[in-house]
């Protein structure tokens, strides 16, 4: 099963990738060149680079963070909402369509 993912830069440009299931929505961006996803860590919730926001209407789909990663995005002074860490959202057939934008920095 294939997933339609569309990654919005900060300044509007669109990157659509075709994902398989149970790949996270960090790999699937480094797969697919997306800019703006650092991923320092490679995946491992531990840097905080890869962090985007999901769209309002696909939040409750993508679930909560869970407390090791809202400690991670903490770090971070970024009081906008529906931010995650791309690494810890896995690609399922649910999230077809998902659309995450991408901050102007992860630093």
């Amino acid at each position: 099963m294939m997933a339609k993912i569309t990654y919005i830069e900060a300044d509007g440009a669109e990157h659509v990738a075709e994902v398989r299931a149970g790949v996270s929505v960090m790999q699937a961006a480094l797969a697919s060149g997306v800019p703006g996803i650092v991923a320092e860590c490679g995946g491992n919730c531990a840097c905080g680079t890869c962090r985007v926001y999901v769209d309002a209407s696909w939040r409750e789909k993508t679930g909560r963070a869970s407390a090791i990663e809202e400690a991670i995005m903490d770090i971070r002074d970024d009081p906008l909402p529906g931010k995650r860490l791309s690494c810890q959202i896995k690609i399922t057939e649910e999230l077809n369509g998902l659309i995450v934008r991408i901050p102007a920095s992860q630093y």
